[in-house]
């Protein structure tokens, strides 16, 4: 693990968050228990062919709530990451739907050949879902899946997901169900924020949505970075900008007309925000898409550096790094000068 942060002077409030098990909800925000582990549970009701599968993890990733409900369709395999994909491999070859979850940095770097070569190139359906992506835990570098999107991107084929919130996460996993091939869904787990169900919006895979409307400022976000897009967008409400927000929910295969349309209206900065490195992710699948249709806005980048990042709470390290509300809509009146 990496560098502890210093302990906060006694004059300061002391942030006391639980580095591993912490949530992403701010102080009175509206919350929902184990949203995923209550759709997929509903979803195989209807689908007697989905089994779940972890490694170790059902508590950590809510499946413990689909294994109460359906216990002879769970299955687990102990802390063996590379054996949970290549099993869950089998399974989808046998005809069932599995997900297949653990912590992202397991499933991304431990067992990345047995995605890549088992589940990928054969096509088979399996659902991938990774809790603690990006920086969600405290517990440093060991956890923090910083990478997960930018080695997943480079698998042919493979549909990768980011949710926003608990209603996201509950729509999505119905969608991937219905749709036939791999899939890798980063997963909010524990009591996820409700937040999209005031902007009347429905999960579509493949689909990118306009939350709101903006004149000043675009902002282009996925997971819970759109999340705290919206929470800058209305701090930033105060005459400093007018912003609006572009949620991209699915990351591979990404919504490039929607994406384009929208940054190609003049005189609007476009910032693309994310929960992941600088390197590899959103960010770099946007300028790429823009710079083949010849469209250049202004283009700004919320998200993580390419580095080791430090341990503690989440709080202080989303301050630290610039991926808290408060923090981006300062750097974009910095930014709108």
């Amino acid at each position: 693990m990496s560098n502890v942060i210093d302990k906060p002077a006694e004059n300061k409030p002391r942030l006391t968050t639980s580095a591993m098990i912490a949530s992403i909800a701010s102080e009175g925000q509206r919350t929902q228990p184990a949203p995923f582990g209550h759709a997929l549970a509903a979803e195989a009701r209807k689908r007697q062919n989905i089994v779940g599968m972890t490694a170790d993890l059902s508590k950590y990733t809510d499946l413990h709530v689909f294994s109460q409900e359906h216990p002879q369709r769970f299955f687990q395999m102990g802390m063996a990451e590379q054996l949970l994909m290549g099993a869950a491999g089998g399974m989808a070859k046998e005809g069932f739907i599995p997900f297949a979850t653990t912590y992202a940095v397991f499933a991304t770097r431990r067992a990345y050949d047995f995605i890549h070569q088992v589940i990928a190139e054969e096509n088979l359906n399996v659902k991938i879902c990774a809790a603690l992506p990006g920086l969600t835990t405290g517990y440093g570098p060991s956890h923090q899946a910083t990478e997960d999107i930018a080695m997943m991107r480079g698998i042919p084929g493979l549909t990768i997901v980011d949710p926003c919130d608990a209603l996201d996460t509950e729509q999505a996993v119905s969608a991937i169900a219905a749709h036939n091939g791999p899939v890798y869904m980063r997963l909010l787990r524990g009591k996820v924020p409700v937040v999209l169900d005031e902007y009347d919006y429905t999960f579509e895979l493949g689909k990118a949505k306009l939350l709101r409307d903006g004149r000043d400022v675009l902002i282009v976000s996925t997971g819970l970075m759109t999340m705290r897009a919206l929470e800058a967008a209305k701090l930033l409400d105060d005459g400093s900008a007018s912003v609006a927000v572009l949620h991209v929910p699915t990351i591979k295969p990404l919504d490039e007309a929607t994406i384009i349309e929208q940054c190609a209206r003049p005189g609007r900065l476009v910032i693309v925000a994310e929960n992941h490195s600088v390197v590899g992710g959103l960010g770099e699948a946007v300028a790429s898409t823009l710079m083949r249709a010849r469209v250049s806005p202004e283009f700004r980048q919320v998200a993580l550096p390419d580095q080791f990042l430090d341990a503690g709470a989440l709080p202080t390290l989303h301050d630290r790094y610039g991926i808290s509300s408060s923090v981006m809509a300062a750097q974009i009146r910095t930014w709108l000068g």
